[in-house]
């Protein structure tokens, strides 16, 4: 007799959950379709709402098409990710604007004084990095959303690429984003994930 199956206690459908996570793969190859702008915008408009501190929305991506942009890059990225990075139809470089408070009397209007409780400088690009990369999560989950594949790379010459694209200094470069559709999968299958009663505590009193 066949065990009956587990309630499924979350409010998206299954079809949803696979295309979210347990169907999604972090894609090292892409097919020749390309990602449009109005993709990435929309992609963007999803995801914008996932929470980040005084509402601060420090994230900005500097999206690489043209071969003449991609030739910019591919000199600081790591032998095993230049391949990749070269035939992806879009390559996102996500950085931290660590300005972001002059924003914060628009994007936190309830606090007017909040701009100037992060006028430090190096306690603001901390706030700035945790931020951005709490939005690179919902970015990642948002191209999913889209039918698309992510392929995040942190194997690059994170100092070389802040000199190359935002000298500046306004931003801090976090990490790079392969963006298209899926190709077949060549890397290994499905690695574990540890289960629930391995990550998760209760405390009690």
């Amino acid at each position: 007799m066949t065990a009956p199956a587990a309630p499924d206690l979350l409010a998206l459908d299954r079809a949803a959950q696979d295309l979210l996570f347990r169907a999604a793969r972090t894609a090292d190859t892409f097919t020749d379709e390309p990602v449009t702008d109005a993709q990435v915008a929309a992609i963007h408009d999803l995801i914008r709402y996932g929470p980040t501190a005084y509402n601060g929305q420090p994230l900005r991506l500097l999206l690489l098409r043209s071969p003449e942009s991609r030739a910019r890059l591919l000199p600081y990225v790591s032998s095993s990710n230049r391949a990749k990075t070269s035939s992806a139809p879009l390559t996102a470089i996500l950085a931290a604007d660590v300005d972001f408070h002059q924003r914060l009397p628009e994007l936190y209007p309830h606090r007017p004084q909040a701009r100037d409780w992060l006028a430090d400088r190096a306690a603001r690009v901390d706030q700035a990095r945790f931020n951005a990369t709490l939005q690179i999560g919902y970015l990642i989950v948002g191209v999913r959303a889209a039918g698309l594949a992510a392929g995040p790379m942190a194997g690059f010459d994170v100092a070389g690429v802040q000199r190359e694209f935002f000298p500046d200094g306004r931003h801090e470069v976090l990490l790079l984003l392969n963006l298209g559709h899926p190709g077949p999968h060549t890397g290994p299958t499905r690695l574990p994930r540890l289960a629930a009663e391995e990550v998760i505590r209760t405390l009690d009193g």
